[in-house]
């Protein structure tokens, strides 16, 4: 059995989650995904300046991810600017490191919210199985997408 990944440290979610060439309507468009992780190894490399090892440390991964991840965002960046398609940036495994966010109860469904007490187990079943979504804008914990 392979084994389970670990979230990846973000210090914020991107501010902008789409960029498109002007000019055409995204829907004409090709689309390619971006992780939110891949996103922060992209900013902390190429916008901060950091060393792959420093970087790597920031996100809580190790050097040889760090790279996978790095590489992985540049080619998918390059493609999209080399042939006008939309970059789409969301989703990924990932935490935010000023600890919000919520995470799902794997096995009753349950939001658990992370800025509450206990973050190892959900408070409707007990589960110690969850795994982390996505805070959307106006989401309040309890609230499904």
């Amino acid at each position: 059995m392979p084994r389970r990944k670990r979230h990846r440290l973000v210090t914020k979610e991107p501010p902008v989650s789409v960029y498109k060439p002007a000019g055409i309507p995204a829907m004409e468009l090709e689309e390619i995904l971006i992780s939110i992780d891949e996103f922060e190894a992209l900013r902390l490399a190429d916008f901060e300046g950091l060393s792959q090892r420093d970087a790597s440390t920031a996100m809580q991964i190790s050097q040889p991810t760090f790279n996978r991840v790095l590489s992985s965002a540049r080619s998918k960046v390059a493609s999209g600017i080399v042939q006008g398609y939309v970059l789409r940036i969301e989703g990924g495994r990932y935490r935010l490191a000023d600890g919000t966010g919520i995470l799902e109860c794997l096995d009753c469904g349950a939001s658990v919210d992370m800025s509450s007490g206990d973050k190892s187990s959900c408070q409707a079943c007990g589960s110690t199985r969850l795994r982390w979504l996505r805070w959307e804008k106006g989401m309040r914990p309890g609230d499904k997408k």
